[in-house]
């Protein structure tokens, strides 16, 4: 099977420990994604959000690391577990 690309837009909510992910939404396009990030920093509870994508075969689970396209507001700054 060929390569997919995911686009997803990830918001941050204040948690005990800091900040923590919350639910993600894919999104159609790269451009979508940083729009839903855009938005969902400014929503009232979270901190901030990011839009990434990720490539690979949904196939065989075999995906590339994810590429930071944008961040939005507050975010933690190791962002390794994408």
């Amino acid at each position: 099977m060929a390569d997919v690309t995911y686009y997803v837009a990830l918001p941050f909510v204040f948690s005990d420990e800091g900040l923590a992910a919350s639910e993600a939404t894919e999104c159609l396009s790269a451009n979508a994604a940083v729009m839903r990030a855009e938005a969902l920093s400014r929503k009232p509870g979270h901190a901030g959000a990011i839009a990434f994508s990720r490539t690979g075969d949904p196939s065989s689970g075999d995906f590339r690391h994810a590429k930071l396209i944008r961040k939005c507001g507050e975010v933690p700054d190791d962002l390794s577990a994408l």
